[in-house]
């Protein structure tokens, strides 16, 4: 008997159809010598500081150090502690029965980093000594999963995978638990969280905010040049930048006295554009979000269930590349799309085209090749899905068309010896541009000049004043968060060494998604339409650690070098383990005598104890522990303010609240005040409203 284990149960399904298991089990799938079963996710992790003998939050405990990590099943949070999740505890029991029926095992959950994690802990926690091998694909289709399965590769070759995965896993432990432990203390008020690449995420956030708020616009003047040669009109604009409005008026007054313009120069160049590389996640949640607005976390929700759909291929790729062997299967995929019609002109086109090798590099290729659509195509999908997959559509077009070839023209004119610059460019061969049939973004983008020649004198039809202003650089949005992560803060336009920072960039393309949701959840920042704003709480915590080692963003960024060679065997894990306590030890002292500046926490009095009542964002809480009163701030829907928490809290009704959603979606009104056991509850008026 042979166990499969999946991430998922929809990839389980799809796998126990390719091997004939049928029979549905409760936790499982079996059938011809086959016993299909699946993770939910995490369901084992590193064991929280308790398990270790620790009191959290104990100055005098800190740093929290474990000599060998433990394994837990998943923790749900209740009010005072945690526990082991049923549902969890439930499926690593079927697990386990699995694994004890077979003789050996296929790891069939995600292939990349994370998916080895979660396979490797669940065998580890459950002690199975079972042989194993290593199903690692790119997508799900059919053919796919029968190739992989033809394919299996030895489980101890992705022992490195392992020990990388493990290392992160790890550190994210040691330099979390502590590092928000100490923070906390140092703030003797909430509780407050910071990470291993939460933290410095935050901090080009916060600094680039205060960057922009802080900014002191400087005026600035230009002169515009209305003339015209033939029936063709254009403006030019003063070369050098006019500091001094004195010198802009004086000059203005003698430029306008001028009738002509002589024509300094014509520089006219031949430029060449390649089309851009394949997507791989983070390219794909950058553009999405500056297309679309979708957040990175969307993007990859969508991206993934594309993928089980077997639509794409493995979403959470870190290379725009593919190699020799994909791309032979690519022309197929161009005359498949002859049949969808949002491309299917242009494929027709394409597929009778030699095609560009641009993004075929096997040398670059990663765990997982550049994202691609597969050979089936979608017919019901959600609006949102459509979206996201024409962008991975178009850009496979994009990628393999021809470049885009344009006439740039650079013209500089001369009157009474002040220089003046305009350009213009022309589209000869619009190549990979064709695609979506969208211009450049620029100005000067198919502005076409008309033909002029050095020494030709135009008469000039009007002279003006400009005044402009200097503008800070923009609010981070999560498209050029998602830059700065991956380049590790350095502001990179050039391609090439964009691709080449990736190596010590923070965070992962599967991870960085959830790191800035987590910022959200945290309340340390807040969307404003597209832009990122740090909260008070957010820039109280980053003034309070931005000059600590925990906000290093190129340090985070090496570590991340570190695990890519930990992967590749070039570094020890247990040395890196090593530095990352030296490094726990040294930011947990940091933090202990951080400062934080925080707003002035309101509170009021327990109706319960007589004690004090804080009122945080999400509950307001006594700050006696053994009084346990609480009151959520969310209540069917509604957030609670301030106002009526303190209404509920010294004893009396409020007043009729509006804006209730019930469990089946109906909206109501309610009064509120608290029960005998200091519970809210809801009081209706006598007009017929039910609870």
């Amino acid at each position: 008997m042979i166990a499969i284990i999946a991430e998922k149960p929809s990839v389980a399904r799809e796998i126990a159809a390719i091997v004939g298991a049928n029979d549905k089990k409760d936790g499982y799938i079996s059938g011809n010598n086959y016993l299909v079963t699946w993770a939910l996710g995490h369901l084992v992790g590193l064991a929280m500081p308790e398990e270790y003998g620790a009191t959290s939050f104990v100055w005098e405990q800190l740093p929290i150090i474990p000599q060998d990590f433990k394994l837990v099943p998943r923790q749900i949070r209740l009010e005072k502690a945690t526990k082991a999740d049923p549902g969890a505890l439930k499926q690593l029991k079927v697990i386990r029965s699995v694994f004890d029926q077979c003789d050996s095992i296929i790891v069939a959950t995600d292939a990349g980093r994370e998916g080895e994690l979660i396979f490797r802990y669940i065998y580890s926690y459950l002690g199975c000594q079972k042989p194993f091998d290593r199903l690692w694909i790119s997508s799900l289709t059919d053919k796919a999963i029968r190739e992989g399965l033809q394919n299996l590769k030895d489980g101890a070759s992705y022992n490195k995978l392992y020990d990388a995965a493990k290392a992160r896993s790890e550190a994210d432990w040691l330099v979390g638990i502590n590092a928000s432990q100490a923070i906390t203390i140092a703030a003797g008020q909430g509780v407050f969280s910071l990470g291993r690449v939460q933290t410095p995420t935050l901090a080009m956030v916060c600094s680039r905010y205060l960057e922009h708020t802080n900014f002191t616009p400087v005026p600035y003047w230009d002169l515009r040049l209305d003339t015209s040669s033939g029936n063709k009109t254009f403006s030019a604009i003063t070369k050098d930048r006019i500091d001094s409005r004195a010198v802009a008026k004086e000059l203005f007054e003698k430029q306008k006295q001028q009738k002509t313009v002589i024509v300094q120069s014509v520089e006219k160049k031949e430029v060449s554009q390649e089309p851009p590389l394949l997507y791989d996640l983070t390219t794909l949640q950058k553009e999405a979000n500056s297309k679309h607005g979708f957040s990175a976390d969307k993007t990859l929700s969508i991206a993934q269930k594309l993928y089980e759909s077997k639509f794409i291929t493995y979403p959470r790729t870190g290379s725009r590349y593919i190699s020799d062997d994909v791309f032979m299967e690519v022309p197929q995929l161009i005359r498949k799309l002859i049949k969808y019609e949002s491309f299917s002109n242009y494929a027709e086109k394409l597929s009778d085209m030699n095609l560009n090798i641009r993004s075929v590099d096997s040398k670059k290729v990663t765990d997982h090749h550049a994202l691609l659509i597969t050979g089936q195509l979608p017919n019901t999908i959600t609006y949102d899905e459509r979206k996201i997959y024409d962008m991975i559509t178009g850009r496979m077009l994009e990628a393999f068309s021809e470049k885009c070839i344009k006439d740039q023209t650079t013209i500089i004119l001369n009157c009474a010896n002040t220089l003046y610059t305009v350009k213009g460019s022309v589209t000869k061969v619009a190549g990979w541009r064709e695609v979506w049939n969208e211009k450049e973004e620029g100005k000067d983008e198919n502005k076409e000049l008309p033909i002029l020649v050095e020494g030709q004198e135009l008469h000039v039809s009007n002279i003006q004043l400009l005044e402009k202003l200097t503008k800070p650089k923009p609010l981070h949005t999560e498209s050029s968060l998602l830059s700065s992560m991956e380049s590790a803060g350095k502001e990179l336009d050039d391609e090439e060494q964009r691709l080449a920072m990736k190596e010590c960039g923070i965070g992962t393309p599967a991870t960085r998604a959830s790191i800035i949701e987590t910022l959200f959840s945290r309340d340390y920042m807040r969307r404003d339409k597209k832009s990122l704003i740090p909260t008070e709480k957010g820039l109280a915590v980053y003034h309070a650690v931005k000059d600590k080692r925990i906000a290093d963003v190129e340090m985070t960024g090496m570590w991340e070098n570190t695990f890519a060679k930990i992967e590749s065997g070039e570094a020890d894990a247990d040395n890196f383990k090593k530095g990352i306590e030296i490094y726990a030890s040294q930011i947990t002292e940091e933090l202990l005598h951080a400062e934080l500046n925080l707003p002035q926490m309101q509170t009021a009095t327990c109706p319960k104890c007589g004690k004090q009542v804080n009122l945080y964002p999400k509950v307001a809480k006594c700050s006696d522990a053994e009084c346990e009163l609480m009151v959520f701030t969310s209540l069917c829907g509604k957030t609670l303010s301030n106002d009526i928490l303190q209404t509920l809290l010294s004893g009396k009704q409020t007043s009729t609240v509006k804006g209730f959603k019930s469990k089946v979606g109906k909206h109501f009104d309610a009064a509120l005040i608290l029960d005998e056991d200091y519970k809210v509850k809801f009081v209706f008026d006598n007009k017929g409203q039910k609870k």
